[in-house]
């Protein structure tokens, strides 16, 4: 779709987007990240309908909760989004505080290892606290990533948001046949690629995720049985102060097939979620199925809409 063709509530979506993201921008960084959360969670998450999905999705996959306990991560994460968002558009001062990241984890020593080998790496992230920590610390740190992005339906937004989280590391590739071909290729020739991976695709085989039906993408694994590749789980965690991050570097996956591989990424994602509930998009429709695998479940295990 070319930009003449754009409707008009992409023109006014746009518009409102560039707008707040811009005055936002007059703000010194602590106070604008700040803002831009609080304004997500107290403004744009309850006249978006986003409390509700999120209140949902805790009822399904942690039921033990409270509704005092979900009303309260909920406003958390939409805080999160919020401050992500408005970080990715920080460029040089987002940069800084990535650089300045602690990194540790059990995985740590296998990636500084497969990196010296300079053997592929696949490094498989999820959407908690702010990802794009994850490729502005390494990249600065002797791992060139290749990463994959999703292109947004609005083109007007996409524009922007390519060069923002471009400014951050490249390269990035969308997911599209030919972005898909540019990060193997970088694969292939012994690169480090970042794919998130905590995604609903229902062309997908189901794999548990907090001990539910989960349609989970199986490409992270092939490639790395295929190229003989490490494959890694690691996470940008934020800090309690809600500026700095950690970033988190899990043990390697291991497993004689792709399958199992993405089972043990499951497994690890939802170990890091539990202990950072309030930091996980749980907005985003995680446990999504394709009619036949609804099929497969009675009325009481049906996942939220």
């Amino acid at each position: 779709m070319e930009s003449g063709d754009l409707s008009l509530k992409d023109r006014v979506q746009n518009a409102l987007a560039r707008a707040i993201l811009g005055a936002a921008l007059f703000l010194p960084y602590r106070m604008r990240v700040a803002t831009v959360g609080l304004l997500n969670a107290y403004v744009v998450a309850p006249l978006a309908g986003w409390n509700r999905r999120i209140d949902n999705n805790l009822i399904y996959a942690l039921p033990e909760l409270d509704a005092r306990a979900r009303r309260k991560i909920a406003r958390r994460v939409a805080d999160n989004m919020g401050r992500s968002l408005i970080e990715i558009y920080s460029g040089a001062e987002f940069i800084a505080r990535t650089k300045a990241s602690t990194i540790d984890g059990p995985g740590l020593e296998a990636l500084k290892a497969a990196r010296a080998a300079a053997r592929p790496i696949v490094l498989v992230t999820a959407h908690l606290g702010n990802y794009d920590a994850v490729r502005g610390k390494l990249s600065r740190e002797g791992y060139p990533m290749a990463a994959l992005y999703r292109p947004m339906k609005n083109t007007a937004f996409n524009a922007h948001y390519i060069k923002a989280i471009s400014t951050i590391a490249q390269p990035v590739y969308p997911t599209d046949a030919r972005g898909i071909t540019s990060l193997v290729k970088h694969l292939k020739n012994g690169g480090v690629i970042g794919i998130v991976a905590d995604v609903a695709s229902t062309k997908a085989p189901l794999l548990k995720y907090f001990g539910k039906p989960a349609h989970t993408p199986l490409s992270a694994g092939e490639w790395a049985l295929k190229y003989d590749a490490e494959i890694i789980p690691i996470f940008g965690i934020r800090d309690p102060d809600g500026f700095r991050f950690r970033i988190h570097v899990g043990s390697p996956l291991t497993g004689e097939s792709a399958e199992e591989m993405m089972q043990a990424y499951n497994d690890a994602v939802e170990k890091i979620v539990r202990a950072h509930p309030d930091q996980w998009f749980w907005i985003h429709r995680r446990w999504k199925l394709a009619p036949w695998a609804k099929d497969l479940l009675s009325e009481g295990e049906q996942p939220p809409e």
